[in-house]
């Protein structure tokens, strides 16, 4: 019976042994998505003329064709609407040592022009750098062209993306 208190203890001691220097993981993932033209500051603010009336998003590396992905619309202090995106999209690995991950989805954005609803297909790439102390947003496609990158040693921040159309 003592040999297997000394056991128990002997584990529990290595166990919850852990130097100073060892962290936990930063994640950094969420990301607040504006879409802008040059005649907009808001394509996204419904009420404008020629913004973006609905959006719909969907996982393109889901399980099932579609895959509804939940990026809620959000307002700044200021009254400038954003997609907010925290998590949803499946992730896939880029190598095999799983130090980059990717998401990709489809945006599906509508507005009417001359009273008929105009679709447009669009694509978002996030990329995603993963290493024992940080998980990170690192770079963002929208429709294969870089919008956003970030270096491995950024502070821990609310990733902030426009979309310029």
């Amino acid at each position: 019976m003592m040999k297997y208190f000394w056991s128990i203890l002997m584990i529990i001691s290595v166990v919850s042994c852990k130097s100073e220097d060892e962290s936990l993981q930063r994640i950094d993932q969420i990301m607040n998505i504006y879409m802008k033209s040059s005649t907009s500051p808001d394509l996204l603010n419904a009420k404008k003329a020629g913004s973006y009336t609905g959006y719909s998003v969907n996982d393109m590396l889901g399980d099932k064709d579609i895959s509804p992905v939940s990026l809620p619309l959000k307002m700044t202090t200021d009254s400038l609407f954003y997609m907010e995106y925290i998590s949803g999209a499946k992730r896939k690995k880029f190598d095999s040592a799983g130090t980059t991950y990717y998401s990709r989805m489809q945006l599906t954005l509508s507005r009417n022009v001359n009273n008929t609803t105009q679709t447009t297909v669009d694509q978002l790439e996030i990329h995603y750098r993963n290493t024992p102390t940080v998980f990170q947003v690192s770079e963002v496609l929208y429709n294969q062209q870089s919008i956003f990158t970030k270096d491995a040693s950024a502070p821990n921040s609310i990733n902030v993306v426009t979309v310029t159309k």
